[in-house]
């Protein structure tokens, strides 16, 4: 007779994710979790659910459960939800926000969350305040003015790689009465768990590197705290406004999710490298990665950051657009594409895509290094820099 799967309490996270949380199908007795596409549960004589919790899709799918309940246990937290896409996760955060109150959001941050939170918070009656969170003085001084009803971190920030003290503006959200929330996906959670550091509510854009593959879209949200009202309304938000993953996208994740040890660790070796081989260089005016002991938040990043500093680091061409377009349209093994976290190194020059309404430097390339080897990549770089 088969025996239902054992639970995983205790195991090492690397062990945990190696099995996508852990356990076998009892139906099947099958490695792999099925794809379920039903949309709907059928009920018994009585109408009462045949499993309980099982009705509609939007809200009660187990591969939605198995990856939710994995990735909170990664951030240390209660509870997590999977949404559509990142952006999808934090609208639903920050709509917690009521009509009337105010958000404060760090500075320089990803671009698509910059913007929306501007048309967002411009379309309901909320106070946005921007402000640079690296800098704990005006941090601190924005919220002990605005009084804010949250404050929206990016943990290392995208595409400037500056690093917030997590830590001191938790405390210092709580002496004001705000939530605090961290979108740290350029980290994932492997190197950095802003709940356990006093955050009320931690993002990520599951697109990146938690599905590693760059063949899906997906977010999602944890917290410590399920008993919140900031909670309550984001697992409302997520059922009735239905900003779901599909199934085999959630089984994409998970699937993901088994090597996310792995590439990390690849990834974090590969990232340190090529910083370090950059550094120095003649054609190089800055390298942004908090990994490096010469950036100005290191000390910062070393007290919250464990196993590595993140796989996303931004460059600076000597000289400016046509420089770093130049750089850019001479890599070979690093693909001219938008995004971050997959086993693929990409490149992107942030100033086309931002222009000038953000004031990105024109000179900054910004590169999500993967899993090749890691000479490859410091060779990749060195030969397009002789272009200029």
């Amino acid at each position: 007779m088969s025996k239902s799967p054992r639970p995983n309490s205790g195991l090492h996270p690397d062990s945990l994710l190696a099995h996508a949380g852990g356990g076998f199908d009892p139906a099947t007795g099958a490695v792999v979790p099925p794809i379920q596409t039903a949309t709907t549960f059928v009920r018994d004589e009585d109408y009462a659910p045949i499993r309980s919790g099982h009705i509609y899709s939007r809200d009660s799918n187990d591969l939605y459960l198995k990856a939710e309940k994995l990735i909170a246990t990664l951030e240390d937290g209660t509870e997590s939800r999977l949404f559509a896409s990142g952006m999808a996760a934090i609208a639903a955060v920050v709509r917690s926000v009521k009509p009337g109150g105010t958000l404060l959001v760090q500075s320089g941050i990803y671009w698509g969350t910059t913007l929306f939170l501007r048309k967002h918070c411009a379309r309901n009656n909320i106070a946005l305040v921007e402000a640079d969170a690296s800098n704990f003085d005006k941090i601190h001084d924005e919220v002990s003015i605005t009084k804010p009803d949250m404050v929206w971190l990016e943990v290392p920030s995208n595409p400037y790689l500056k690093v917030a003290d997590i830590v001191r503006i938790s405390k210092l959200c709580k002496t004001h009465g705000a939530l605090l929330a961290v979108d740290a996906t350029a980290a994932t959670p492997l190197i950095l768990k802003p709940l356990a550091l006093g955050a009320d509510l931690v993002m990520h854009s599951a697109t990146k590197a938690l599905n590693g593959h760059s063949d899906i879209l997906g977010g999602v949200v944890s917290t410590s705290d399920p008993d919140s009202e900031a909670w309550s309304f984001i697992c409302e938000e997520r059922q009735i406004a239905g900003a779901i993953l599909g199934s085999f996208e959630a089984w994409l994740l998970l699937r993901g999710l088994r090597t996310l040890a792995l590439r990390v660790e690849r990834m974090n070796k590969n990232t340190m490298a090529l910083a370090k081989s950059l550094e120095n260089h003649p054609k190089i005016d800055a390298v942004l990665y908090p990994g490096l002991p010469g950036h100005p938040h290191h000390d910062l990043a070393k007290s919250q950051m464990t196993g590595g500093f993140g796989s996303l680091m931004s460059i600076q061409v000597k000289g400016g657009k046509d420089e770093a377009l130049r750089v850019a349209g001479s890599l070979d093994v690093f693909q001219r594409a938008t995004s971050l976290g997959g086993t693929e190194s990409l490149v992107e020059h942030r100033f086309t895509i931002e222009g000038d309404v953000t004031n990105v430097p024109e000179n900054l390339l910004r590169l999500s290094v993967g899993i090749e080897h890691e000479a490859d990549l410091i060779s990749d770089l060195e030969q397009a820099l002789t272009s200029i």
